[in-house]
């Protein structure tokens, strides 16, 4: 797969400044706005709606908003600027965004979201996103057998202000707070960051070092909190992820994290692209502007199987 190019606001105004290796204007440019692709998942999201543009006859614009809404806001104005086709955007914030797509909108310039949904109807052409209660309810079943029905347990959360990470922690507790002798004995937010949960979960586990589970909004946190419990000598502790990656699959291959929940970032990204071309050639939109896309539970069963963010046969 060919390599993902981010620009940051600072390359990318130098590049209009040179006037070279992207035009100021494009008649058929299909912009690609993503958090930071140091996360593997949004990486990935961003190569498969980069490539489906691609093989589709587009134009690319692809950059990340770093998960700052001001920053985002400005990068959707230079996608008017430049007389985008269409926006494939996962958000910087379900409230902080509205306003953006409707400019973007009133521009008459579409707007596909992926992975986060809004809390506004109407303003985007669709919302495809994973169905983060029906997956977390799979990762907290399974993590659910693995301890056996009981034991002290950490959870680490996702960005406050992301909903996933609100969904997903509900999903987790409908199914864990039925069993009265699995014992919640912290809850902390690590902001999707392996070197944030690596961090507190050192600081988890000096304060209650007899845990045995810990259950992860994401992949990418609940690689920080493995390599937390590993270097702690805690190799017993049960810990589930959620999201797919190459990363988690590599670490229940062998034998550390020990299950995660796949939600499909790059087909997504690929509809994304998809329903933008269909828009863009004859108006035509998705009969439900949100659509919901199962997850699946991922084990030492399957986990061969896994690579960037899909299944293979």
């Amino acid at each position: 797969m060919k390599l993902h190019r981010t620009l940051t606001l600072a390359a990318f105004a130098g590049v209009l400044a040179l006037g070279t290796a992207m035009p100021a204007f494009s008649a058929d440019l299909i912009a690609i706005i993503t958090p930071a692709h140091d996360n593997p998942f949004f990486k990935a999201e961003a190569e498969g709606a980069e490539t489906k543009a691609k093989e589709l006859g587009y134009d690319v614009l692809s950059v990340s908003h770093d998960d700052d809404a001001n920053k985002q806001s400005e990068l959707i104005d230079t996608a008017i600027g430049r007389g985008a086709k269409a926006i494939i955007l996962d958000n910087a914030g379900a409230d902080a965004t509205v306003a953006a797509i409707k400019k973007a909108k009133d521009a008459g310039i579409p707007s596909f979201l992926i992975d986060r949904e809004v809390n506004t109807t109407g303003v985007a052409v669709s919302q495809i996103v994973s169905n983060n209660y029906q997956g977390a309810q799979l990762g907290a079943t399974e993590f659910v057998k693995l301890m056996g029905e009981k034991g002290n347990y950490v959870e680490l959360v996702g960005k406050e202000s992301d909903t996933n990470a609100g969904i997903r922690s509900q999903g987790y507790h409908d199914v864990i707070d039925d069993y009265p002798d699995l014992k919640s004995v912290a809850k902390q937010s690590a902001n999707w960051s392996q070197t944030e949960a690596y961090s507190k979960m050192e600081t988890i586990l000096q304060a209650n070092p007899n845990i045995q589970g810990v259950i992860s909004g994401n992949d990418t946190m609940a690689m920080g909190a493995i390599a937390a419990l590993q270097a702690a000598g805690r190799k017993d502790v049960i810990v589930v992820g959620f999201d797919g990656s190459n990363d988690v699959r590599d670490s229940i291959k062998a034998g550390g994290i020990k299950a995660t929940v796949l939600q499909p970032a790059y087909a997504q990204a690929q509809l994304a692209v998809t329903q933008a071309d269909a828009y863009i050639k004859t108006k035509a939109a998705p009969k439900e502007e949100k659509q919901l896309m199962d997850c699946v539970l991922i084990t030492g069963d399957n986990a061969g199987k896994l690579e960037t963010f899909a299944l293979t046969n």
